[in-house]
């Protein structure tokens, strides 16, 4: 239980996936400016990175790896992560089309999100169990999703505040995002 703990905390503070290993930076800085959109992001990001671990942990362990041709994991991880992509499209689409339109070509861009890549990669590096990878991909989605309405709520206060023309728009915003990576780094020293 105790290591269940320790990869849940890892997953949301220490070695979030934003903040702390920089990766999914593209959807963090293209649709934190909404707190709506970046719901629907997170949520769409923690379900394909829920679901990527669920099928690329067997895909690994009973064919890839038997069959020793685990340099595939790459090709094959991305095509599962477009899988599922491909399903939270088509489902937004019919059921959210304003989430779908405010989330735009940042959505099909899960597929390419590193963080999702790199979480499936991880889980197995890592040595995870089939349980703690679903539980590492959980949290990871969750930190994702944590780290996109923080920094939406920042950037609705960034906007309003008033600062020099030189900063205004993207400079201020990567400071920002500077500073609540930074703010990140405080949990570093938990689990040890």
């Amino acid at each position: 239980m105790k290591e269940l703990f320790g990869i849940m905390l890892a997953a949301l503070l220490t070695d979030n996936f934003v903040l702390s290993k920089f990766m999914g930076i593209c959807p963090f800085l293209g649709v934190s400016k909404k707190a709506s959109s970046s719901l629907g992001m997170g949520a769409a990001v923690t379900f394909v990175m829920v679901c990527a671990a669920i099928v690329t942990y067997p895909i690994y362990h009973f064919i890839l790896l038997p069959m020793e041709i685990t340099y595939l994991r790459t090709i094959a991880f991305i095509l599962i992560i477009a899988l599922f992509v491909q399903l939270v499209e088509i489902i937004l689409k019919k059921v959210l089309p304003p989430l779908y339109n405010a989330l735009g070509v940042y959505l099909p861009l899960i597929t390419t999100n590193c963080a999702v890549l790199g979480l499936t990669i991880l889980n197995i590096d890592n040595e995870y169990s089939f349980g703690k990878s679903i539980v590492n991909a959980f949290f990871s989605g969750l930190g994702f999703l944590m780290v996109l309405l923080i920094f939406s709520g920042i950037r609705s206060r960034v906007e309003e505040a008033d600062v020099p023309e030189t900063f205004k728009g993207v400079p201020a915003t990567l400071i920002a995002a500077a500073i609540l990576s930074l703010s990140f780094l405080g949990f570093s020293g938990l689990g040890n």
